[in-house]
C-alpha cells in the first residue's frame, strides 16, 4: 500500500531540514568567528579529551617554566653573594700578607685592625643577605636572621636542610647553599669568622704565628667557597638545559593542540559558502513547495 503523502508532512520536513542547513551554518560561523574547530565538547567529544590533557601538560609545563625561572634567580643571586664573600677574603689574605712581615708600625697595625673590623662586619651583611625577602643562607628557615648576633657569628645556630625546585617529573634540584657550606660550621677551624676574629686577636698584640695560621685557614676556606660556586655553576648550567627542554615541550604541545582544536579556515570558508548555497536552494524550493494554498485547488 502506498503511504500518503500530504501537505503538513511536507511543510514538517522542509522546515525540519532548513533547520539542519540552519545548523551546519551556525557551526561554520562559530568556527570562523573563534578560529576554533572545537567549541563545545559536542563538537568532537574524542577530540576535546586529548585538547583537555594537552590544556593539562600545558599548564604543567608552565609551572615547572617559572619553577625554572625561580631557581635561575636565586642561583645567580647566591652566586652574586659569594663572589662578595669571595672578594671580602681576598681583601683579608692581602692585609694578612702585609702583616705578617714584622716591619709594621704601631699605626698600620691599627689601620689594618680597623679594616678587618669593617670586613668582618660586611661578611656577617653578606651571610644575612635576602632574595625576595627570603633569607638566603638559613637552609629552609628563610624567614629567620642566620646571624642575628654579629659578636657571635661563628657559633650562629644555622639551618642545613637544602631548598629544591622541581624543574621537571619527578626532577628536583637544590638551589641553595647553607651557611654551613658557605662560612662554615662552629667548629670548623676555618670558619670564616672565626678566622677573622683571630686575626684581628692576632695584631695586638702582635702575633706572626697567629697570622700564619690564619692565612692558612683563609686559604682553606677560599677553596670551599671556590667549591661551592662552582656547584652553583653546574646547577646554573643543567636548570639553563632543562629550560631549554621544556621551551621544546611547550612547542610540541601549542603545536598538538592547534592541530586538535584549530579550525582549517580556507576549508570552513569553502564549507561555509557551500552551505549558504544550500540554504538559499532551500529557501527557494520551499516557497515553491508551501505556496499552494486551497484556493489553488479550487480553481
Amino acid at each position: 500500500m502506498a503511504n500518503r503523502i500530504t501537505q503538513g508532512m511536507m511543510n514538517i520536513q522542509l522546515l525540519r531540514n532548513l533547520n539542519n542547513n540552519l545548523g551546519r551554518l551556525e557551526k561554520l560561523q562559530d568556527q570562523m568567528s573563534t578560529g576554533r574547530r572545537i567549541n563545545k565538547p559536542s563538537d568532537d567529544p574524542v577530540g576535546i579529551s586529548f585538547s583537555m590533557r594537552y590544556r593539562t601538560e600545558l599548564s604543567v609545563n608552565s609551572q615547572y617554566q617559572r619553577n625554572v625561572d625561580s631557581a635561575v634567580s636565586w642561583l645567580d643571586y647566591t652566586d652574586t653573594m659569594l663572589d662578595q664573600a669571595g672578594q671580602v677574603l681576598h681583601r683579608v689574605r692581602e692585609i694578612a700578607i702585609q702583616a705578617a712581615n714584622g716591619t709594621n708600625s704601631e699605626q698600620s697595625l691599627d689601620a689594618f685592625k680597623s679594616e678587618l673590623e669593617q670586613l668582618y662586619e660586611q661578611m656577617v651583611n653578606i651571610g644575612n643577605s635576602q632574595f625576595n625577602g627570603k633569607y638566603v643562607f638559613n637552609g629552609q628557615r628563610t624567614d629567620v636572621k642566620p646571624f642575628p648576633d654579629p659578636s657571635d657569628a661563628m657559633n650562629a645556630d644555622t639551618d642545613s636542610e637544602s631548598i629544591q625546585f622541581e624543574i621537571g617529573l619527578g626532577v628536583r634540584i637544590a638551589v641553595n647553599k647553607t651557611a654551613d657550606e658557605v662560612f662554615g660550621t662552629s667548629s670548623d677551624a676555618d670558619n670564616v669568622f672565626r678566622v677573622l676574629q683571630n686575626l684581628i686577636q692576632a695584631l695586638d698584640p702582635y702575633n706572626q704565628d697567629g697570622i700564619q695560621q690564619a692565612i692558612a685557614d683563609l686559604d682553606s676556606r677560599t677553596d670551599k667557597l671556590l667549591e661551592a660556586r662552582a656547584d652553583i655553576g653546574a646547577k646554573t648550567n643543567r636548570i639553563e638545559l632543562a629550560e631549554s627542554r621544556l621551551k621544546d615541550i611547550d612547542l610540541n604541545l601549542q603545536a598538538l593542540q592547534s592541530k586538535t582544536e584549530d579550525a582549517d579556515l580556507a576549508e570552513v570558508i569553502i564549507r561555509l559558502k557551500m552551505d549558504e548555497n544550500v540554504y538559499q536552494a532551500s529557501l527557494s524550493a520551499g516557497a515553491k513547495l508551501i505556496r499552494p494554498s486551497l484556493l489553488d485547488f479550487l480553481r
